[in-house]
């Protein structure tokens, strides 16, 4: 009897270790960071991006369509954070190293490097994440949130809002932030 308790006890161990990721999501990150003076929050829809539906062509408005949201996380980097930016990069490059994210592409540029990733299948992408950063600037992560939305569609998508003139005014910081 006592061997029962004891393997039960074991097993149970186990289940409670391997059952406990101890990985924060990017979800989480997001929440626990809202309110931390250093980063710039903002929940905003898809409609912010002043695309006109009449502009965009059949496969960029599929993909437009299938967007719900989009959060932006940026973290604002000073002379006075400097520890805190490379503590807080260093937890987003944890997360993002999750098997669950693909990457769709990196990013490499004059104002610095990042990387799009995606949970979903293939052609059923659910969350598209692209974090960039800069050592001067800082850091920022947006989550396009839709519902199964295609990564070829996506990028086609992309290229719309690249042209398009978001309102720098309606995104407050973070639009200056990504301006700037």
């Amino acid at each position: 009897m006592k061997k029962l308790v004891v393997a039960t006890l074991v097993l149970f161990g186990i289940v409670l270790v391997t059952g406990c990721n101890s990985t924060q999501s990017l979800q989480e990150y997001y929440i626990d960071n809202s309110e931390n003076p250093n980063f710039i929050s903002l929940d905003v829809p898809t409609s912010i991006l002043n695309l006109q539906e009449s502009d965009l062509d059949e496969t960029q408005l599929k993909a437009y369509q299938s967007l719900r949201k989009l959060n932006l996380l940026a973290f604002k980097k000073t002379t006075d954070n400097a520890a805190e930016y490379t503590a807080e990069k260093a937890k987003v490059s944890a997360i993002l190293k999750d098997k669950d994210y693909k990457e769709l592409m990196k990013l490499n540029s004059e104002y610095g490097k990042g990387v799009i990733k995606y949970l979903g299948e293939d052609d059923a992408i659910d969350e598209v994440v692209i974090y960039g950063s800069s050592d001067d600037k800082g850091f920022a992560l947006i989550r396009v949130l839709g519902d199964d939305m295609n990564p070829a569609h996506i990028m086609q998508l992309m290229q719309a809002i690249q042209k398009a003139d978001y309102d720098e005014e309606a995104l407050g910081e973070i639009g200056k932030f990504l301006k700037g």
